[in-house]
Order: structure tokens, then C-alpha cells, then sequence
């Protein structure tokens, strides 16, 4: 039995990188690293690449599942829990006041704001780059990521995200199964396939009778939990590319406007921890702050059920040359999909003019070339936003 001091071991840990973790899922990797690996010695740097390669192929926050999977090896199902929470609380508080303070004031036309629409611009464009590089390597991958953003470009809605996604899926298995790996490493687990078939028949059933509930019964937090729910489930690439997928959900139906979505979306790159607390700002944004806890426990649920469902099997399926392929052709379109998000709304909605794009550009620049932490574009987008807003 896994002691009570470990489980105050794991949040005293996880807190720790949720306040000091900027920079996004790549360098909450490299913290993750000098933490967990480093200077506490809970695992090898061996399993920890597992532990990394593992949880690539699972929708969902890739950083933060990889905090979870760590935890549940710590503490058990409980050490997960915890280490999430650590992870992601002090995020989840800084835009819940944000999305309060912005109500409260009506910060709609404030220069700030604008800013961060901006700066939303910059960081888009600078992650549809990096994971082009990584997950569009070559000709027919690029295809994929092409097509997928002619396709959301043309014909855009949630609906048809999730198709571009199953199409790639199937295109995958018939593409590239024949470049997977020949060799990948097996990953030991303690929780059991019985533990394992039980999670995934929770997460099923919540996928189908969350919209079945939300259609039968008018309530906005069995809505905002549908919503949530399944946007978590269907996220594959990290961060950035819940940005789509949710602004389909939420602003085509009047839940929050363009503007507010991408203010949020702006706020959110300049806090430590997760992206995906992106959600407990869109959730007080609809409901206050219940609001903000069902979308923020909803994003992330299905995170816990894929891991305690996947982990006794997902060993096994990497040897699957098919398995890899699939994957490959779901990545590919994720980068496309985010293509498309990053034309409309985020600089469409943002870019009015020369000046915008100027902004925009210079952060962009900050951030691809210069290689500045993200949180601190962020303010000098709003510095320079603000400043630029009272001379031209």
C-alpha cells in the first residue's frame, strides 16, 4: 500500500512545476525531466521515454498525461489524481479570475485585449511550424495536413473535424504501416487489463450518453460537460489544437464571442501548467465558476480513463505495425486542422491592419527565432499592443 506521505510527496512536486512550468508541452518535458528524474530519482530516464512515447499516442494533453502516468507509478490511481491537480490548479485559478475580471469590467474593447488576440496569432503560427517539422516529415504526410485544411477551410465544424480525423485514421493504416518502427520498446504496467477494460467502457459510455443527456435534458452544465467531455476525448497533437475543436463548440452557438475565445486563448499562453486550463476560462466564460470546474474536470477526465484504459494494452498495440500507422496519418491531419484554425478565427479575428501585423510578426519572430519563453511574448505583446494602440 502506497504511503500517505508519497501522495504529499507527489502534490508538494506537481505543485511546484504547476506555478514555475512555462513554456509549453515540450518544455514541461524538459521539467518534468530535471524534477521527477533528476533530483528526485522516482524513475530512469529509460522509462521515462516510454512513458513520453506512450502517451503520443493518446488523444488528449500529451505534457500533462505524461505528469498523470508518472503519479499513478508513484501513488497509484490516487498519485495520478494528485499530480494532475499539482499540475494544473494554479492555471486553472489565474484565468478563472481572468475570465471574472474580464466580465467585470467588460474588457472587450481594451487595447490589452486586442493584444492578446494578437499574441494568440503569433504562438498559433509558431506551433503549426513546430508540429509541422515533427509530425509532417515528408510528401504524403504533408498531403494529409493539406487536405485536412482545405477540407476544414471549405467545410468548417466540429462534425467535420472529427471525420477529417477518422479519414486519417484509415488513410494511416493504408500509407504509412509500412514505415513504422520494427522495434519499440515494451512498457512495464501495474494496473491490471480488467482495471483497463473498465476505464474504457466509462469513457465509452460517457461519450455516448453525455450528448444523449445533454439533448434530453436542458441544462447548461450537463452541456458544458458534453461539450468538454468529448473535445478532450477527440484532441489529438497537445494544446494548440484544442483550440479549433473548441471554438467550433462554443462560439458559432452564441456561447462566447470570437473576441472573448481568443482573449482567453491569449491569456492562457502566458500561465504556467497545461494549455488545456484553457477550458476553466471558457467555462466561468458560459457559467461562472461551476462553470469553470465541470468544463475543467470534463477536458480532463478522459485523459485518467485513456491512461488506466490504455496503459495494460498500449504495450503490446505499439508492436503493431498498423497501430503506428494510424497515428501517423491522425498527426499528419492535425497539423492541417490547426492550419486552418490559425487562418480563421484566430487572424482573421484579430489582424485588422498593417500595425496588427507588424505586432504579430515581431512576436512571432520572439518566439521562433529568438526563442523567448512564451509567457514572455505574452507581455511584451501587450506592452507594445497597448503603446502602439495610443499612437496610431
Amino acid at each position: 500500500m502506497q504511503k500517505k506521505h508519497s501522495l504529499v510527496e507527489i502534490l508538494g512536486a506537481s505543485l511546484k512545476l504547476g506555478l514555475t512550468s512555462f513554456g509549453g508541452p515540450v518544455a514541461h518535458l524538459g521539467y518534468f525531466k530535471d524534477e521527477y528524474i533528476d533530483k528526485r530519482k522516482w524513475l530512469d530516464d529509460k522509462t521515462y521515454a516510454d512513458i513520453i512515447a506512450l502517451c503520443q499516442f493518446l488523444p488528449g494533453p500529451a505534457s500533462s498525461q505524461v505528469g498523470i502516468a508518472i503519479g499513478m507509478l508513484r501513488g497509484g490511481l490516487l498519485g495520478g489524481l494528485v499530480s494532475w491537480f499539482g499540475f494544473t490548479v494554479p492555471s486553472v485559478i489565474v484565468l478563472v479570475l481572468f475570465a471574472l475580471f474580464y466580465q467585470t469590467f467588460s474588457l472587450g474593447d481594451a487595447a490589452w485585449i486586442a493584444s492578446l488576440k494578437i499574441v494568440a496569432v503569433a504562438v498559433v503560427a509558431h506551433a503549426v511550424i513546430g508540429l509541422g517539422k515533427k509530425l509532417t516529415p515528408d510528401k504524403p504526410r504533408i498531403a494529409v495536413a493539406l487536405a485536412a485544411a482545405v477540407i476544414m477551410l471549405l467545410f468548417s465544424s466540429a462534425l467535420v473535424q472529427i471525420n477529417i480525423i477518422i479519414a486519417a485514421a484509415t488513410l494511416g493504416f493504408f500509407m504509412f504501416s509500412g514505415q513504422a518502427a520494427s522495434k519499440v520498446q515494451r512498457f512495464p504496467v501495474t494496473i491490471s487489463k480488467k482495471q483497463g477494460i473498465l476505464s474504457l467502457g466509462l469513457l465509452a459510455g460517457l461519450l455516448i450518453g453525455l450528448p444523449l443527456l445533454s439533448q434530453a435534458v436542458s441544462n447548461v452544465f450537463i452541456t458544458i460537460g458534453d461539450i468538454f467531455f468529448r473535445v478532450g476525448t477527440l484532441v489529438f497533437g497537445g494544446g494548440h489544437v484544442v483550440l479549433p475543436l473548441l471554438e467550433q463548440e462554443v462560439v458559432p452557438n452564441g456561447m462566447l464571442t470570437g473576441s472573448e475565445f481568443l482573449a482567453g486563448y491569449g491569456m492562457a499562453q502566458a500561465v504556467p501548467g497545461p494549455l488545456f486550463t484553457f477550458s476553466s476560462y471558457l467555462g466561468t466564460m458560459i457559467s461562472g465558476i461551476t462553470g469553470a470546474v465541470v468544463a475543467t474536470v470534463a477536458i480532463f477526465l478522459p485523459s485518467f480513463l485513456l491512461l488506466v484504459g490504455a496503459l495494460p494494452f498500449l504495450s503490446e498495440l505499439r508492436q503493431r505495425a498498423g497501430f503506428q500507422g494510424v497515428l501517423t496519418g491522425v498527426n499528419a491531419s492535425v497539423v492541417g486542422i490547426l492550419l486552418a484554425a490559425w487562418y480563421d478565427p484566430v487572424f482573421t479575428s484579430s489582424v485588422t491592419g498593417g500595425a496588427d501585423f507588424a505586432l504579430a510578426a515581431v512576436l512571432f519572430g520572439l518566439l521562433h527565432f529568438w526563442k523567448t519563453p512564451a509567457w514572455l511574448v505574452v507581455i511584451i505583446g501587450v506592452i507594445l499592443g497597448t503603446g502602439m494602440g495610443l499612437i496610431f
